[in-house]
């Protein structure tokens, strides 16, 4: 469990928080993983729409940014739902920490949550990042910085595949980067940062809370949303990509916040959203035997006519 580590495991913790953070690295900064090259239609009208310019430009601010924003907020949310928390006068003061170190236990939890998520902000990044080099999809405006030269490869009579490399004359890295479409980071890092905020709003009972909870877990799934639907609107990806990064980034989420985010005082927040997964699929089953027994009933009386 990630909630209560033991003293001897933190540098284990260290270890891996330090790996996760180098492999995104690489990922992000250095050619070390190759792109999958995929070949092309000449004139594909998939992959030629127009180019909006780099990703600073667009409407909405790079992924990095807005996670590093968001958790900034989840330390601000936190730190004031704990604040006017029911329970935080019943808790411990300090928490003694080694001979000589102490520590609030708001300040702890406070950390505890922040690295849970840089965690699963991290892994989220690796994950999708996986994915665009492994399918190199190509962006809507592909063909738009690729360039090719149509008359070179012969496009001007038939529809040819082409599928070999150095056919684009157009900008290196604006290419590579239109190469890797498939999931939509900007969407699965707003969602992730989306859904672990507002499971930082389950774990704590506040006083005066009940409509400032669902209006900040609605705006920030709106926030999410409204960043995929521009991802689509830039010709930057296709609803497909910005779909599976919205699954990547919510499963993530969920998952960290049941494995890593719910302690012993949380339980029945856990079980409660236990149960909400378990009706669904009672409900599911339900739903889906009285559909097979009304069309059984259905074909009877079809072959009784």
């Amino acid at each position: 469990s990630c909630s209560q580590p033991a003293p001897h495991s933190f540098s284990i913790l260290v270890v891996i928080m330090a790996g996760t953070v180098m492999l995104a690295y690489y990922f992000e900064y250095t050619d070390t993983f190759n792109v999958n090259v995929q070949g092309f239609f000449c004139n594909d009208n998939a992959y030629t729409k127009p180019y909006h310019g780099p990703e600073a430009s667009s409407a909405v601010p790079p992924a990095i940014l807005y996670a590093v924003v968001c958790a900034k907020l989840d330390t601000s949310v936190l730190f004031l739902l704990q604040y006017v928390s029911e329970d935080l006068d019943n808790r411990e003061k300090i928490i003694v920490m080694g001979d000589c170190c102490y520590l609030n236990p708001l300040v702890r939890r406070t950390f505890r949550f922040l690295g849970v998520y840089a965690f699963g902000l991290f892994s989220t990044d690796i994950f999708v990042n996986a994915g665009q080099v492994v399918t190199g999809n190509l962006s809507p405006h592909f063909l738009t910085v690729c360039k090719p030269n149509y008359t070179a490869l012969g496009c001007m009579q038939t529809a040819r595949f082409v599928n070999q490399k150095g056919v684009c004359t157009g900008n290196e890295d604006d290419i590579i980067r239109a190469r890797k479409s498939f999931p939509s980071k900007e969407a699965a890092l707003s969602v992730y940062a989306a859904l672990y905020t507002m499971y930082i709003t389950l774990t704590v009972k506040a006083k005066g809370t009940k409509l400032a909870k669902p209006a900040l877990s609605l705006g920030l799934i709106c926030l999410a949303f409204l960043t995929g639907i521009n991802r689509v609107v830039e010709y930057r990806n296709h609803w497909c990509d910005v779909i599976a990064g919205f699954i990547i980034g919510g499963a993530i989420a969920v998952f960290m916040r049941l494995d890593c985010g719910f302690s012993e005082h949380n339980a029945p927040t856990k079980r409660r959203f236990m149960d909400i997964i378990n009706y669904f699929f009672e409900q599911k089953n339900h739903w889906m035997s009285s559909l097979y027994t009304w069309d059984a009933l259905s074909r009877s009386s079809s072959k009784g006519k």
